[in-house]
């Protein structure tokens, strides 16, 4: 999750697009934050230019985007470090099982706060959205999650 969590968060929540091409959340993983982030922007200018999106729409839901791939880029270089932290609770002689699930539940936290934020920004974009752009993106959600 870790490698993609900006790329799918930012791209299903914001927008709850992740699938505007066809393309799945996992499609090309990559984990650098340049490469994320351009094909974050690449989905969401093609799913905007698809729903005739006004000015106004894009310049509020380009905001959005922003914020949630700025914090989705934040919680995935966080894994690194719990990565190494639980790595080396596992090579010690005798592991901490407080730390363990301490760096677990702070990992969780996290992303459920983001997934939280995510949700927030889909019901903004949801409210920017005109009815017949709605339905379009709901149309799309249909077929990607069949």
């Amino acid at each position: 999750m870790g490698k993609t969590i900006a790329a799918s968060l930012a791209v299903a929540a914001v927008f709850s697009l992740a699938g505007w091409h066809g393309r799945g959340c996992g499609a090309g993983r990559t984990k650098d934050p340049a490469a994320i982030t351009a094909a974050v922007n690449e989905r969401l200018e093609d799913a905007l230019k698809s729903l005739d999106a006004t000015p106004a729409q894009r310049t509020a839901i380009q905001a959005l985007k922003e914020k949630l791939l700025a914090d989705g880029l934040k919680l995935r270089d966080g894994q690194a470090a719990a990565h190494q932290a639980l790595l080396a609770e596992w090579k010690s002689p005798s592991p901490d099982r407080n730390k363990v699930h301490a760096i677990i539940d702070e990992r969780a936290a996290a992303m459920t706060a983001l997934a939280h934020e995510a949700a927030d920004a889909a019901l903004e974009v949801h409210a920017q959205l005109t009815p017949e752009q709605r339905a379009k993106v709901e149309a799309r959600l249909e077929r990607f999650h069949h």
